[in-house]
């Protein structure tokens, strides 16, 4: 870890520290002295090294801390459930290919999805990262412009796919190729791994009612792997830590598969379904919509993969949301985000707020480490 902090620095990380050690203390209903011996020696060490080391305890802690910090997240019941595999020691790119190979294989468990997040050597600077991975999530599909302006496959991913190419990469060019692990060790420079196709479980999408969905020959991967942002735990920049839970059905049905600026297959699908599309008076769109989203969880649950709905989603986070207060918590969380994208005044969560408040542990956005 760099060593290179001013007095300042090393103040305000001994202050992090010591706010997460004695939340971690007291959640945990450790001992008051275990907590203050604790504190001495992270100050020792901080002094010592200019940083400290969170035990496998305290990292596996601040990791699920930091789930149920997320704001943006629908899907905190869950949050103590979060596997951890500490990859600290990974020093290599080959290893933190291999750590990254683990936990998908891990995490996707034949469809039974398991909340998990692998979390990479920290560092006391936010800015001088130990570890990165360029992927926004371990398994996406390319994005490839072309010479008009349109782009095959995912849009999102175009700047991706064309830094992935400057690195020797080649994709087959379909709307569904799965884009290569990208990662960086030390600063020594991106290095991409393809990920094994059968690590990769993709789910084919077909409607139980439209058999001529199937004609689209869409499908999409089974698990939402976030890899782009640094989890911050006790004032320490984990900058390389992938998570995944499971996916809510709108996230595919009505963003990845229906946005305009990305695959926008909702006039696909009111042609196929015979909609009038020459007015928005007719909600071609919205029924489009609605049976774009009945494919997605159709296709899931016939496939074995796990999903929520929204509703049900919306549901559980009720649910934590009550948890929370009933732990003397109060539950955050930012409306724009929790607020499915489908029907959303059918659920409850768009008739109630929550505050914004940003507590930590938590995760955040960081500089995408390619041009674009």
């Amino acid at each position: 870890m760099q060593n290179q902090l001013t007095a300042a620095d090393c103040g305000a990380l001994l202050q992090e520290a010591e706010r997460f050690i004695r939340q971690y203390g007291t959640e945990l209903g450790l001992p008051q002295d275990a907590t203050e011996a604790r504190l001495a020696y992270i100050k020792d060490e901080l002094e010592a090294t200019g940083a400290y080391v969170h035990t496998a305890d305290e990292l596996a802690y601040g990791a699920k801390l930091a789930w149920r910090n997320s704001n943006r997240c629908i899907g905190r019941l869950f949050w103590d459930s979060l596997v951890v595999q500490d990859a600290r020691a990974a020093g290599t790119e080959e290893e933190m290919a291999e750590a990254l190979f683990r936990h998908i294989d891990y995490a996707t468990n034949g469809g039974k999805i398991r909340p998990t997040i692998t979390i990479f050597a920290p560092t006391a600077r936010a800015e001088r990262p130990r570890a990165r991975i360029w992927n926004e999530q371990l398994i996406r599909y390319a994005g490839y412009r072309q010479a008009d302006g349109t782009v095959v496959g995912d849009p999102v991913s175009a700047d991706l796919t064309e830094a992935c190419e400057a690195l020797g990469w080649r994709g087959a060019g379909t709307p569904f190729d799965v884009l290569p692990l990208v990662v960086e060790a030390d600063g020594r420079g991106p290095r991409w791994f393809e990920l094994p196709k059968d690590l990769v479980l993709e789910v084919p999408l077909v409607h139980p009612d439209l058999p001529a969905f199937a004609a689209l020959g869409l499908k999409w991967y089974a698990v939402p792997f976030v890899s782009n942002m640094r989890l911050e735990i006790g004032g320490l920049h984990y900058t390389a830590a992938p998570f995944n839970g499971w996916y809510m059905g709108t996230e595919i049905g009505a963003r990845n598969l229906a946005d305009p600026f990305r695959y926008d297959l909702l006039p696909k699908l009111a042609a196929l379904m015979g909609l009038d599309t020459a007015k928005e008076s007719t909600l071609w769109r919205d029924r489009a919509l609605v049976e774009m989203n009945v494919a997605v969880l159709h296709s899931f649950k016939a496939r074995g993969v796990t999903i929520v709905d929204h509703h049900t989603a919306s549901r559980q986070f009720a649910l934590f949301a009550e948890k929370e207060r009933q732990r003397g918590r109060v539950p955050t969380g930012r409306w724009s985000w929790l607020v499915p994208p489908l029907s959303p005044a059918t659920t409850g969560i768009f008739h109630a707020r929550y505050e914004d408040t940003e507590n930590k542990p938590n995760y955040f956005y960081q500089p995408t480490p390619y041009g674009g």
